[in-house]
């Protein structure tokens, strides 16, 4: 079992940042992909990006934020980040990080076996 929290979200105004924090605890987190992804009011949840275990930690993205967001991860921290710069009003939702039994990361949320409980991101235009 894995356990998950994010930290890091809050208000911030439109063009600002932010890192997002995905701290995990429990079984061996470093043998996991690991993915964001958020979910604004009254809209399906969304990919936002996805780090794999090994290959370099090969990264993937959606394309709304393609050269905004920036995923990395510390498996000596056991930590998962996401930079977000040139934030958006559109980026506005609550982030959840999941963890994924497999060593490359994935679009698909049904791919995913452990989620956290998310953090509020609010851009203002």
């Amino acid at each position: 079992q894995v356990q998950l929290e994010e930290s890091g979200g809050g208000l911030v105004q439109a063009g600002g940042s932010l890192r997002l924090s995905c701290v995990a605890s429990g079984r061996t987190f470093s043998s996991c992909a690991v993915g964001w992804f958020r979910q604004a009011s009254g809209k399906e949840r969304e990919f936002v990006a996805a780090i794999s275990w090994r290959g370099g930690g090969s990264t993937y993205y959606a394309d709304s934020v393609k050269g905004r967001f920036t995923i990395s991860r510390d498996n000596a921290k056991n930590t998962v980040y996401l930079q977000m710069n040139s934030l958006k009003p559109e980026d506005t939702a609550v982030y959840h990080c999941a963890a994924r039994r497999y060593y490359r990361g994935s679009y698909y949320d049904y791919e995913y076996d452990y989620w956290g409980q998310g953090t509020q991101v609010t851009v203002s235009s």
